[in-house]
């Protein structure tokens, strides 16, 4: 794991009299090119250019971005939309601030031997799904299609998943969620070919919603000194996203250089950035509301079990990237 020497501490190694100012972001998930965009910035010492002091913090199955900063332990996090969302209408004021990530890399594969060749055919399937607040997605692109998720004879059965693809490569699910930058390659890289498989993302499906926004609380966004910390932290993570996007590899090995775990390699954190930088392609930073308007109606279209049942006020803000972009 790389050691950082923070904007702080280098002022005070240099005999300044500032500080920086203190941001901690609480990531959606563990150290990976997913992210690239923010270790950039930090590597790169763009949010130092900025006057912070970033402390980025992993997440893990275990940790809910929510959760986090309900408590207390970040300032801003890194979340799904349709999770941000559901936090929102069960009392959480969340509110997005900006949003990265253009497009969604949601995928399910499903092994063509199932007999799966459209969605018409999920019924009588069994579906692998991640939960903590990643299955609003699949839940609204059910609903959508009128397909019962309770193990119906005219539905499918839920497997609760976890964060790999056993269940597929086991054969205890037909069809498995995955990410385009991530859980798929695991498939290949097992084995699978992609001409056994039949591929539905949830973008060609019309049920894509937003990914990987960046998400404050409500009532700090009243505070002029906040307000000022994330205009610069949004300008510099941004400056980090689109440095990462020109220059892939780089960014993945910066991305190596804070894990501590060892987990990661480096072909697949290559590969990962390769597929992240199309994600986050024709964003720069602000939130496309035609975007949120998508993300909310595909909530919305559940029928009797909607993810949100009534449409936000408030969830999202131009107040931020206003002043950071221009």
């Amino acid at each position: 794991m790389k050691r950082v020497l923070t904007a702080a501490a280098a002022a005070l190694a240099g005999g300044g009299a500032w500080a920086a100012d203190d941001v901690t972001l609480q990531l959606k998930w563990v150290t990976q090119a997913q992210f690239a965009g923010y270790y950039v910035a930090l590597e790169k010492g763009f949010y130092e250019e900025e006057g912070l002091n970033v402390t980025i913090k992993p997440g893990g199955p275990d940790i809910a971005p929510p959760q986090v900063i309900a408590g207390g332990g970040a300032d801003v996090i890194v979340e799904w939309m349709p999770a941000a969302l559901a936090a929102r209408e069960a009392g959480l004021p969340l509110v997005n601030i900006a949003q990265p990530f253009k497009s969604s890399g949601m995928m399910l594969p499903c092994l063509k031997e199932s007999g799966i060749a459209t969605p018409a055919d999920f019924p009588g399937h069994t579906l692998g799904v991640w939960f903590f607040g990643n299955e609003y997605p699949f839940l609204s692109w059910m609903s959508t299609l009128g397909i019962p998720t309770d193990g119906s004879p005219n539905g499918v059965t839920v497997l609760k998943q976890g964060f790999n693809v056993d269940p597929l490569l086991q054969k205890q699910a037909d069809c498995i969620s995955t990410m385009t930058y991530n859980e798929y390659w695991q498939v290949i890289d097992a084995g699978i070919s992609p001409d056994d498989l039949v591929t539905f993302k949830y973008e060609d499906q019309g049920v894509a919603t937003l990914e990987d926004g960046l998400y404050v609380l409500e009532q700090n966004l009243a505070d002029p000194a906040f307000e000022d910390k994330m205009v610069r932290f949004v300008r510099a993570s941004m400056k980090g996203w689109k440095w990462a996007e020109e220059n892939p590899d780089e960014a993945a090995m910066i991305v190596l250089e804070y894990d501590d775990t060892g987990a990661q390699t480096e072909a697949h954190q290559k590969r990962m950035m390769g597929e992240i930088a199309k994600l986050t392609a024709g964003s720069n930073g602000a939130l496309d509301p035609a975007d949120y308007e998508r993300t909310v109606a595909t909530l919305m279209a559940g029928g009797s079990d909607p993810v949100i049942t009534k449409a936000p006020e408030g969830a999202w803000t131009h107040q931020i990237t206003d002043k950071a972009l221009n």
